[in-house]
């Protein structure tokens, strides 16, 4: 089994004489792009608007193709000079898109009777939902050449700053024990059975950020001041009312989730303190023992190992998802282990056109390295869902992004936790809370950052000094006396990549959003066993072609009751209860 990807089934490399020929029929494309709507306009609306999307589909997959191709190339080597070129050239083409793109949206809001016109074609009717949205988010659109130029600008601007965080991040180097590692590399060691390592790999982590922190700040600075200056261009509220407009979401509901959460902050807090008591600590827990191993597992898994495990265990769940398990494994989807140039953490990405995925993880052998992999698949199996939607419905919304990854997560660690008992049983539940207590304390403490440091960028330019202040102030608030305030993490700003998107803010709340909706929809299926199945595959599929809050009443869930969030919430607090009790 191979431990790297294989992107062999989009391009043999830059040398393929297909890669060459689909940039530059891409480059080709692109300038012939508006010139295209603008004909298609002249036709009556049915025909126009039919016209219109088949240009925009054949763009997409091409498009897709390619950039998909670069930029997996790029994060597992940021420093590739090939790649750093290519990757600067397809954005330079892409970018040009952006005319005959507002030229399309505003044709589309021209449309007064737009639900009459889609009802008379097929294609229109399965466009729908991507038609009615776009009409609605025409009234933030600026004028042509102005949307034109931000999207020029943006390749040397919020962009530009997105690609130095990537690159200075995997390009640290962390000086540990003699030795010089990688910046995942030290953050894996988080989980060493080892409390002094845990501790060195700690102190090493902060103490490598003082390398990079001014240029990460800068970066941080000017993407979200670009962002706030475009909301506020576009009629947005604020970037925070921009977000859930792009999420298709409701301020309700995230309101709601939110109370439920601040309800419950204090039972992880109680967490936090049971397992610090039982590390030997009184009171809050060190930060670098969030991750320190509780109890005993006689496992240390391979990545033959962890697919083994991760087939049988969701066997017996959908066969449908444990077959396209074995296919990512055998097929050479995924990139295990850390190694310099190669980006940290872990993530899925679609590759479109041939309907598949690739997963890239910093896989250490440990359980929670097998529960990410099981998080990156679910991504996987909910790319398989909406890839039976036409190319143009097949972007899913941050908030239900995290959903189907987090539904594996709880699958797999129920599972084991049910068969354990003892000093197992009390690992499983640990590393259930821990993962818990992230989407909830730590993204908490997240979404406290990040509207700070837009509320503070407006008035001015926010200093590392600045910026750990306000992490440390943020993650006071949401993990309360469940942490030793003597030792906590200051730089948390420096190593979370969703920070640095000048596309996507605030990506941090889907992830306590996905936990909690994944929460309801395990309690679903234990209730309904096989029965729940076709609910969430279509639920699933639905992600991309309806609003968060339809999509999940599919399932019969109200989104914008606090009940919901709270019942998801017990689910977690009675396992608190009995890790306190098993501690």
């Amino acid at each position: 089994m191979n431990q790297e990807w294989s992107l062999d089934v989009l391009y043999h490399g830059y040398e393929d004489p297909k890669f060459d020929e689909d940039m530059k029929k891409f480059e080709s494309e692109v300038a012939g792009m508006k010139e295209k709507i603008e004909a298609a306009k002249k036709l009556d609306p049915v025909k126009g608007l039919e016209t219109c999307l088949m240009v925009k589909e054949e763009m997409a997959a091409l498009g897709s193709r390619l950039g998909e191709f670069i930029s997996l190339k790029a994060s597992v080597n940021t420093s590739d000079s090939k790649t750093n070129d290519m990757g600067a050239r397809y954005d330079r083409i892409a970018a040009n898109q952006t005319a005959a793109n507002v030229a399309f949206c505003k044709y589309v809001a021209s449309i007064e009777n737009l639900d009459q016109v889609i009802a008379q074609s097929s294609l229109l009717t399965e466009y729908n939902y991507y038609l009615t949205e776009i009409k609605k988010d025409a009234a933030h659109m600026l004028s042509d050449d102005m949307e034109d130029l931000i999207a020029h600008m943006d390749i040397t601007g919020g962009g530009a700053w997105g690609k130095l965080f990537d690159y200075l991040t995997s390009t640290l180097k962390v000086d540990y024990e003699g030795e010089v590692i990688t910046l995942p590399a030290v953050r894996n060691l988080a989980t060493s059975e080892d409390k002094e390592v845990r501790k060195k790999a700690y102190e090493a982590e902060l103490a490598s950020y003082d390398k990079i922190a001014d240029s990460i700040a800068f970066a941080l600075n000017n993407i979200k001041g670009q962002v706030s200056m475009l909301s506020e261009k576009k009629g947005y509220e604020s970037p925070l009312a921009m977000t859930l407009e792009q999420c298709h979401m409701k301020k309700e509901t995230l309101d709601a989730m939110f109370t439920a959460m601040r309800e419950y902050l204090p039972k992880f807090w109680e967490y936090l303190k049971a397992k610090a008591k039982y590390l030997g600590y009184e009171g809050g827990l060190p930060w670098y023992e969030m991750f320190a191993p509780v109890g005993k597992m006689d496992s240390n898994y391979t990545a033959e190992t962890a697919r083994d495990t991760l087939v049988e265990n969701f066997s017996h769940f959908s066969k449908e998802l444990s077959d396209m398990m074995a296919r990512a494994f055998a097929e050479s989807w995924i990139d295990f282990y850390p190694h310099e140039g190669k980006v940290g953490g872990a993530f899925c990405a679609n590759v479109t056109t041939e309907k598949q995925s690739r997963i890239l993880t910093n896989f250490n052998g440990s359980f929670d390295s097998v529960v990410t992999l099981a998080h990156e698949l679910g991504h996987a199996f909910h790319n398989k869902q909406i890839f039976e939607n036409r190319i143009l419905n097949q972007d899913y919304s941050m908030p239900v992004a995290e959903t189907a990854s987090t539904f594996n997560e709880t699958h797999i660690t129920c599972l084991a936790i049910a068969k354990a008992t003892g000093e197992e049983k009390l690992a499983l539940l640990d590393n259930i809370l821990m993962n818990t207590t992230q989407v909830i304390c730590d993204i908490y403490s997240r979404f406290l950052f990040e509207d700070s440091v837009f509320n503070a960028c407006e008035d001015r330019f926010l200093m590392p000094e600045d910026l750990k202040a306000m992490m440390l102030d943020a993650q006071k608030k949401a993990y309360g006396d469940g942490l030793d305030p003597e030792y906590m993490h200051p730089y948390m700003w420096a190593c979370k990549g969703h920070y640095y998107s000048e596309a996507l803010s605030y990506y941090n709340f889907p992830y306590a959003f996905g936990a909690m909706l994944a929460m309801g929809l395990y309690s679903m299926y234990l209730k309904e066993g096989e029965a729940f199945l076709p609910k969430y595959n279509k639920f699933l599929h639905a992600t991309t072609v309806m609003s968060v809050e339809d999509t999940a009443a599919v399932v019969g869930i109200d989104l914008t009751s606090k009940d919901f969030w709270r019942e998801s919430l017990k689910s977690f607090a009675d396992m608190i209860d009995e890790f306190v009790e098993l501690t």
